[in-house]
């Protein structure tokens, strides 16, 4: 199975392009979402280029890093 048949691939796009827009709006660069994130510019640049997993940790970690929501909860 190619990474693109993979299940979580396209929601990895997804989060990647809006992480990459988000970031364009804020004027922040790969490192300084890394130093918000605690983590590596290279996670970062795995995440953009659709190279990560991303874990439920990851996910919040971007969502409050970035102000944005990619999960949304009904309560």
């Amino acid at each position: 199975m190619s990474q693109q048949e993979k299940p979580w691939f396209n929601h990895s796009q997804m989060i990647a392009n809006i992480m990459s827009a988000r970031m364009k709006e804020l004027g922040m660069t790969q490192k300084m979402l890394a130093e918000k994130m605690n983590c590596t510019q290279q996670y970062i640049s795995k995440i953009l280029k659709w190279r990560e997993i991303l874990s439920l940790e990851a996910i919040s970690k971007i969502e409050k890093a970035l102000a944005i929501h990619f999960l949304q909860m009904n309560e």
